[in-house]
């Protein structure tokens, strides 16, 4: 069978394309910007790429179009497909039907938290020998890929943002889990969902696909969780978090902390993680893990080896005593935990926060009003809009920022931010960047800044 993928250079079309390749599919595939690493990694499969959407691409004749969520209406190619009455699909169901069809797929789901636990639950699977499959929205650097082919088991990383275009319902639906965990819910991506309610019913579809002998691992400390399980729940339950069946002990100077299932202690994890946030991830990872055989003494041991995910505090350099970390956090409370889990670490240091506000929900200037209790925990705070452009914000961020007072600061010129922030660092600062994309190659920019200062 012949695919060919509109929008393949994303992470997780990129990842249906290696993973489809791998499993003998003949894949050819499009974007509108084809580039490395992505387009190395794919090239490198055997797959050819085309630049652009060019309609003339319908003369590849594949068996079927597979369509990212990049791609809406009055892209040539795909009006050129709908013309000609082709054969088309989105991602995620051509994901469901063709990958994970007889496997026991343990979908990972929530607002935050989903790369970073669906990486520790594929880590732990994999340490305890059963080889899973994955597909995730990132690099679990223990891998470092974001997809491969498996045995048995499948661990995907289950987002809630709607398929295609022609496709409204929720990624997650169309993955028919066995284990499913359910991290949190908050309200995000307002560009799709009119209230927190709607992302609740998405949920509750989603519930509905787990069969009788399926699991479901839930955060107990989410309000908005219990109301999804009660509109309607047929699987066994297990909560993790406050006084759900799976709790962490009180942690330890050196960041461990003692797992207790079912109020036993079953051992202590032991790692570089820091957070709360990195507690209840693990938490979820090691119910949803003895779902599938492992048990509780192995995953707590293979978490001693978890080396996180790629842009998740990522360290991506230290110059002049100034340590630069690279993160993902675009949402107000992944903000708040992420510079949360820098102060727990670092104590009286100082943190240095650098935000792009960038996100859909975020331009649309929704949740601008959290930002101020979000950054809180920083000492300094840089914001970058873009003042034109695709990512340009719908309101201004100085406006939103200046309940912080001169601690903070906002640049619609990236330049002109780097120069502050290599002005005001000072050696033993942590410098912590985030943003949901690439910030035109800010932390390369701020490393060289700050290397040549204190040169």
């Amino acid at each position: 069978m012949h695919i060919h993928i509109l929008g393949i250079c994303g992470t997780f079309m990129g990842g249906i394309a290696a993973l489809a390749r791998e499993a003998g599919f003949r894949v050819t595939g499009c974007d509108a910007n084809v580039y490395p690493p992505m387009s190395t990694q794919l090239t490198d499969l055997g797959i050819d790429l085309i630049e652009g959407y060019d309609p003339g691409q319908v003369r590849l004749s594949p068996d079927l179009f597979v369509i990212g969520n990049v791609v809406s209406r009055g892209n040539p190619l795909m009006e050129e497909i709908l013309d000609r009455g082709l054969a088309y699909v989105s991602g995620p169901q051509w994901v469901g039907e063709h990958l994970l069809r007889g496997k026991h797929v343990l979908a990972v789901a929530g607002t935050h938290g989903k790369t970073t636990t669906a990486s520790m639950l594929a880590w732990i699977l994999d340490q305890s020998g059963l080889r899973p499959g994955f597909l995730i929205g990132g690099i679990p650097s223990n891998f470092g890929v974001s997809a491969r082919s498996g045995a048995e088991h499948v661990v995907i990383e289950a987002d809630e943002y709607d398929s295609a275009f022609f496709d409204k319902r929720s990624k997650f639906v169309h993955y028919r889990p066995t284990t499913a965990v359910l991290n949190n819910l908050e309200f995000d991506h307002a560009d799709i969902f009119a209230d927190l309610a709607a992302i609740e019913t998405q949920f509750h579809h989603l519930v509905r696909t787990i069969p009788r002998r399926g699991m479901i691992v839930v955060n107990a400390l989410e309000a908005s969780l219990e109301r999804v399980l009660a509109r309607g729940c047929w699987s066994a339950v297990q909560r993790f978090g406050g006084d759900g069946d799976w709790q962490a002990g009180p942690t330890d100077v050196d960041g461990s902390f003692e797992v207790i299932h079912a109020g036993r202690p079953n051992g202590r994890v032991r790692w570089e993680l820091t957070g709360e946030h990195n507690r209840m991830n693990a938490l979820a990872a090691l119910a949803a893990a003895t779902h599938a055989g492992v048990s509780p003494t192995d995953g707590i041991a293979a978490l001693a080896g978890f080396a996180g995910v790629k842009r998740r505090m990522e360290v991506r350099g230290v110059a002049g005593g100034v340590t630069v970390y690279d993160d993902f956090a675009h949402h107000p409370t992944a903000i708040a935990t992420t510079l949360a889990g820098v102060r727990a670490r670092f104590g009286a240091a100082r943190i240095l926060a650098i935000l792009e506000p960038r996100s859909n929900t975020m331009k649309l200037g929704v949740m601008k009003a959290a930002l101020p209790q979000s950054l809180a925990a920083a000492d300094l705070v840089f914001g970058y809009g873009a003042s034109q452009g695709r990512d340009a914000l719908g309101w201004d961020l100085a406006d939103a920022l200046a309940p912080l007072g001169r601690s903070a600061v906002a640049f619609s010129d990236i330049d002109a931010l780097v120069k502050a922030v290599v002005a005001a660092a000072q050696p033993g600062d942590h410098v912590v960047v985030m943003s949901n994309g690439g910030f035109g190659g800010v932390h390369e920019k701020l490393l060289s800044g700050l290397a040549n200062v204190r040169a």
